[in-house]
């Protein structure tokens, strides 16, 4: 649309197309007659085009063409591309003549894209690169007024467990609710990102003092508790919660980012649904974090880990026909690094599916090295992290691999932790059933530590359980831990479970198991884990 209008020396408007009509709103007979500066000029702009005519028809100075936005008649400012040109100066009847090309597909286009790249579409709220941009402006502020600013990252917890199970629709119901719920608790000047995925950063600014702060986010805290309705359905949410502080632990966008990050990462190590604020010693865990990441990569491409091997024994028979395979990583001088430090870095950082390839491949290489020897119909049980059950090849990726070292399926076991087994989706459920089916004895590991559930229980594909040692360890002082082991013990019994109880370490705790019912024991009483070659040794000798 090209708009054509006409001003006489006074800047009246002398002429006024149809175009210009429908691009500022005024008709023709509205326009003609009225000064340039009362029709289309903002208010901000009056004085100066006023000034800028004088000076084209007194001193020749012409107007140069730009981007400008003139006024519509109803108020709102309307983006053009306006070219000016003077005529008929040397008789001093000047007129000037105003081309003005509608910029407002244009401007849709350049707000839309600004919008995408400044905005989430999922929730609406600015996103990381909007938020990074603006906490580096304002940590020049801040350091310039000598004030505090405080950096929040933000994590669901658990957020997985309701994206895979109940699919992304409701996942990303629940983050829109989220951020709705979060963006009510705000102040004005506060700024909330979402950073992408499950997360989101807030930048607090201009608070009063580190009670103030606390406050704020325990505030943000229990508005997250309460249930969110999505679809006539109602959950819980909670979330972790980090916090860095300017200049105090940081002075940069990286620095205050990525402590806010770790001081989140250690709200959710102490319990999750919580805060916590930075302090350098969190940066020491990352330090060794970072180690033992390197330690476990190392190990893995320098064959730096180990399977040991630990006799299950049979209470009735006096006899071991499995064992428990357990995972030794050892670094540089052949020292070995306790599995409860490395195990939990392997599953942060992703390892934890490469380590249980491994584990799976070592334990059919032994059993198949065991052929034709007293061991050979010895049952070898396997650790299985919950990362790994998410493979949906992981139930294929052992049948095969037992397959290939010409072994039966009976001859391996798995053990799952309480928690993994009862947080597991359908998916993962099925990749059990498919082990089970085939002839895998599988185990729910650490049993009466989580948050059983009898009904699941029931339902899931497993055929033993081990019952964790903290149970024994108090169960001849604590007649409430002697009740809870042999209410276990006849629960697994009633769904035709074996009971095996974990950490027997002297003969009173075995004579106790054995009257409690227990099928089977392990601990060190019998034996310590040991290498692949005493295991013969150790079983000719039982």
């Amino acid at each position: 649309m090209i708009a054509v209008q006409g001003y006489d020396r006074q800047r009246r408007v002398i002429y006024w197309n149809d175009a210009s009509a429908r691009l500022y709103g005024y008709s023709r007979e509205e326009a003609l007659g009225q000064l340039l500066e009362d029709l289309v000029i903002p208010d901000h702009m009056r004085e100066g085009v006023i000034e800028a005519h004088r000076d084209w028809l007194e001193n020749n100075i012409s107007i140069p063409s730009d981007e400008l936005e003139l006024k519509h008649k109803e108020g709102h400012l309307v983006p053009v591309y306006s070219s000016h040109v003077m005529i008929k100066q040397e008789s001093g009847a000047c007129e000037m003549f105003c081309i003005d090309i509608s910029l407002e597909e244009q401007k849709r286009a350049r707000d839309e894209l600004y919008r995408r790249a400044s905005f989430d579409d999922l929730t609406g709220l600015p996103n990381r690169h909007f938020m990074e941009a603006e906490l580096s402006s304002r940590l020049e502020e801040a350091d310039r007024l000598q004030q505090e600013l405080a950096v929040v990252f933000i994590d669901l917890d658990n957020f997985k467990i309701i994206n895979d199970t109940l699919g992304h629709h409701h996942g990303d119901s629940l983050l829109k609710a989220v951020a709705e719920t979060l963006r009510a608790e705000l102040r004005g000047g506060d700024l909330l990102s979402r950073f992408g995925g499950d997360e989101f950063v807030l930048l607090i600014f201009d608070f009063d003092g580190p009670e103030a702060l606390h406050e704020l986010i325990c505030r943000l805290i229990d508005a997250l508790e309460h249930q969110v309705h999505l679809e006539g359905d109602c959950y819980q949410v909670t979330a972790s919660f980090g916090v860095s502080l300017f200049p105090h632990n940081g002075t940069t966008v990286a620095e205050l980012m990525g402590n806010a990050d770790a001081a989140m990462y250690q709200a959710k190590e102490t319990g999750k649904n919580g805060l916590c604020f930075y302090t350098p010693d969190i940066n020491d865990r990352l330090v060794q974090y970072q180690e033992i990441t390197n330690l476990l990569r190392d190990a893995l491409n320098n064959d730096g880990l180990e399977l040991v091997f630990q006799p299950q024994i049979s209470l009735s028979e006096r006899k071991s026909d499995s064992c428990e395979a357990l995972l030794r990583c050892f670094n540089g001088q052949s020292r070995a690094v306790s599995p409860a430090i490395f195990i939990p870095v392997a599953e942060k950082s992703g390892l934890i599916n490469r380590i249980g390839d491994w584990v799976i491949e070592a334990a059919c290489k032994q059993l198949n090295a065991w052929k034709k020897t007293p061991l050979e119909n010895l049952r070898v049980d396997i650790n299985l992290s919950g990362r790994q059950l998410t493979n949906p090849h992981l139930a294929n990726h052992i049948l095969e691999t037992l397959k290939r070292y010409e072994l039966e399926p009976h001859q391996l076991g798995v053990e799952l932790t309480e928690n993994e087994v009862f947080g597991s989706d359908e998916n993962q459920t099925r990749q059990l059933e498919k082990l089970k089916e085939a002839g895998l004895h599988i185990s729910i590991d650490d049993f009466g530590t989580g948050y059983s559930s009898l009904v699941y229980l029931r339902k899931l594909p497993v055929c033993g359980i081990k019952i964790d040692r903290s149970f024994l360890q108090h169960a001849m002082q604590n007649n409430a831990d002697m009740a809870i082991m042999e209410a276990m013990i006849t629960v697994g019994h009633s769904l035709g479970l074996s009971v095996l109880v974990e950490g027997v370490e002297t003969d009173e705790q075995a004579q106790l198991v054995t009257d409690l019912g227990c099928d089977l024991a392990q601990g060190f009483l019998y034996a310590k884990p040991m290498p692949a070659q005493k295991m013969e040794e150790f079983l000719a000798s039982f």
